[in-house]
């Protein structure tokens, strides 16, 4: 997938499930199970085990799918991310040196930030989203709005505290998409291959983020 293709999935799908497990296995079944659930969009984490084999693996057998590295903390791993096929890389917080490179390597790019100014110098920096986080200590959607009303160019993502009792207020208050680890691949539902049970949890959060977008749309 190229930048642009990437970049529209994320934004037309509102939602980016975190894959933070500790095995490869795990990893596999999570994005094969959300890939399946209507969801072309997964992010490995690189704390994962053996995560760049997972991305080249994921990258190789769905090229319909925006697969991505997170937490990436330098250049180098940045790279190798990108060499194994992530189609974008993020990282919990701003990198100035891994947005570099994603801007080199014509991959799609979102550093965390949690202040305007961490916010304002990610976005000058060339990144394509900025992923708040972590969202849960922050007042919620309530901070999201408050962002929205001087930085309306700068499209959030928003991560570390979504669940299914805040996805929709997010959405609702001006996030283009809502990153989902736990909330979406709970750990026995991984382990005891409940794909049935991840599926209805995708088909939730996918309702959810249409119905904050239709909402915010008749707000304005």
């Amino acid at each position: 997938m190229k930048k642009e293709a990437v970049r529209a999935c994320i934004q037309e799908i509102g939602i980016l499930p975190s894959v933070r497990v500790n095995s490869r296995d795990l990893a596999l079944f999570a994005a094969d199970t959300v890939y399946a659930a209507g969801i072309p969009v997964v992010e490995i984490t690189l704390t994962v085990p053996g995560a760049l084999e997972v991305i080249s693996d994921l990258a190789s057998r769905y090229p319909g799918m925006a697969v991505g590295a997170g937490t990436v903390l330098d250049e180098d791993l940045a790279r190798q991310a990108v060499q194994a096929g992530a189609r974008f890389l993020t990282s919990p917080g701003f990198v100035p040196e891994m947005v570099a490179y994603a801007r080199k390597a014509e991959v799609v790019v979102f550093p965390g930030a949690l202040t305007p100014t961490e916010i304002i110098a990610a976005w000058k920096a060339g990144s394509d989203f900025v992923k708040i986080y972590p969202m849960a200590p922050l007042g919620g959607a309530q901070y999201i709005r408050a962002l929205k009303v001087p930085l309306p160019q700068i499209p959030l993502i928003v991560t570390g505290g979504v669940n299914q009792l805040t996805a929709v207020d997010f959405i609702v208050a001006g996030a283009s998409a809502i990153g989902v680890g736990g909330e979406l691949l709970p750990i026995e539902a991984l382990t005891f291959r409940q794909e049935n049970r991840i599926h209805e949890l995708a088909r939730r959060f996918l309702t959810m983020v249409r119905e904050g977008r239709a909402m915010r749309e008749s707000y304005h």
